[in-house]
């Protein structure tokens, strides 16, 4: 007996590509299981394709010619392509987002975290935005680097490394909280 999903049209996180570096391939494979709407910039579109990626949109400050019939193009004209991509993906209804990048600064994802779920893939860590209260389940020995500035109120299940990093102390949950709405939270992939 098989099982079968049915997709909906923006039910799976789109998928932003600014900058490839060295993430993995595989990984990239399982970003892309569900089909996601991809978007590429004028940087990577051409790793894209040589990957044999379907692109969806790519964003780029000018009109670029040879492209391929299917890919459509929007024009940035002042904005970052991040900047531009997620206002483009908020105004689409889409909920959610897979950013692979090579670099990554909180200040220019803070104004987004309350309008769509974020996650970006940089330098083999996983980023993402949480909630004071925030609890998962991790082994023990993980670490968890806080990325944005933070007023630490308390947690539970990690030791402080230092200001910014935590490590579990057992398998189990850990839990953050903290004086801001959200904050970025790294982990290793």
């Amino acid at each position: 007996m098989s099982s079968h999903h049915i997709v909906r049209e923006k039910q799976e996180p789109a998928l932003l590509v600014l900058g490839m570096g060295d993430f993995n391939h595989e990984q990239l494979g399982q970003l892309l299981e569900w089909s996601p709407t991809v978007i590429a910039t004028t940087q990577t579109v051409g790793l894209l394709l040589s990957l044999n990626i379907k692109i969806d949109w790519l964003i780029s400050k000018s009109t670029v010619e040879d492209m391929q019939a299917d890919i459509k193009t929007f024009i940035v004209k002042e904005e970052l392509p991040s900047v531009a991509a997620l206002n483009f993906l908020i105004t689409g209804g889409y909920s959610s987002v897979n950013i692979i990048s090579e670099d990554f600064n909180p200040v220019d994802y803070s104004t987004f975290i309350a309008k769509i779920n974020i996650v970006v893939f940089c330098r083999q860590k996983k980023i993402y935005a949480i909630h004071s209260g925030y609890s998962k389940w991790k082994t023990q020995g993980e670490q968890i680097e806080i990325i944005s500035e933070a007023d630490i109120l308390g947690f539970k299940g990690l030791k402080r490394i230092n200001t910014s990093t935590f490590e579990t102390l057992d398998d189990g949950f850990f839990n953050l909280q903290f004086k801001e709405e959200k904050l970025f939270i790294a982990e290793s992939l």
